[in-house]
């Protein structure tokens, strides 16, 4: 059996514009599952509303050791039997850099699934509709500096429609928004040092972000038996086996600690990291990406 290189997802379809839409669309309804989340998240012109620097006011909350006398809201506290802070609203917009891994790796694909970099491109323009409906600023790391406004997510599209690199492995683009926010996806299965060395810059930079591994389910099972050719996507490393199902533990003990190692770099630099597979909903990583930016 050979893995062979499919064709590249044509992302000039208009489709999957409208994919993006609609996956952007159905996540409401998911953050009215999520109770937590619903709370926090509106759709209102100032976007993922929080408490920060603005002129708007939000909410009270209970007075915390440490808060500034003068914060304190004493006629609000008056009428309780506790101290409280009026919080104003956080008004000033993130920058939010994505990078999509455009290499040939990313165009693996098993049992008739979509290819991991449709469902990388897709996770990436749906998590941008979001964003910039929140009155964030997004770019594509190497082709468009972080902006806001309906206009920017044509430059999105055009950027993420290049046909893949001719590479087997990608790398992180160095080039952050200082104190901003970064979001990378890929499969993360090449070398590890540029993507250490491009945590290392935004660390230095104030940037904390995600890291997105996108898999496919073969590569997260390995259900392969028999004689078996695998070839790297863009044909540079190759390995015949006469038993691959003999492969399988070390394999997947390999993943593991690729894995752990990926958990242990994005925790070192204050970002978080998620494994998402393409046999599982795109709604679900999307969710835990807006969510989890909320947090950073």
């Amino acid at each position: 059996m050979t893995l062979s290189d499919p064709k590249a997802p044509d992302l000039r379809a208009p489709g999957l514009r409208a994919r993006a839409e609609a996956l952007g669309h159905s996540l409401p309804p998911l953050l009215a599952e999520a109770e937590r989340l619903a709370q926090t998240v509106t759709w209102g012109e100032h976007g993922r509303r929080r408490a920060g620097r603005g002129d708007d006011f939000w909410q009270y909350r209970a007075a915390h050791p440490g808060d500034e006398y003068r914060a304190i809201d004493w006629r609000h506290s008056a009428r309780s039997d506790g101290a409280y802070v009026r919080e104003k609203e956080w008004q000033a917009a993130q920058k939010i850099t994505l990078w999509v891994d455009p290499a040939q790796s990313m165009a693996f694909s098993d049992g008739g699934r979509a290819p991991k970099s449709d469902r990388a491109r897709l996770l990436a323009l749906a998590l941008a509709v979001l964003l910039l409906r929140g009155g964030e600023q997004v770019g594509l790391a190497g082709a468009s500096h972080p902006r806001a406004g309906k206009g920017q997510m044509l430059r999105l599209i055009e950027s993420l429609a290049l046909d893949l690199s001719q590479a087997d492995y990608g790398a992180p683009i160095p080039g952050f928004a200082p104190h901003g926010r970064a979001v990378f996806l890929s499969d993360f299965l090449g070398d590890l040092a540029p993507l250490e060395a491009a945590l290392h810059t935004a660390t230095g930079q104030g940037v904390r972000g995600l890291l997105i591994q996108v898999l496919d389910p073969a590569e997260e099972d390995f259900p392969f038996h028999g004689r078996t050719l695998f070839t790297s996507m863009a044909g540079s490393l190759s390995h015949e086996t006469q038993s691959a199902a003999d492969l399988r533990a070390r394999y997947l003990a390999r993943l593991a600690e690729r894995k752990d190692r990926l958990a242990d770099l994005a925790r070192a630099a204050g970002w978080q990291f998620l494994s998402h597979h393409t046999g599982a909903p795109a709604q679900t990583a999307l969710l835990w990406a807006y969510r989890a930016l909320e947090a950073t």
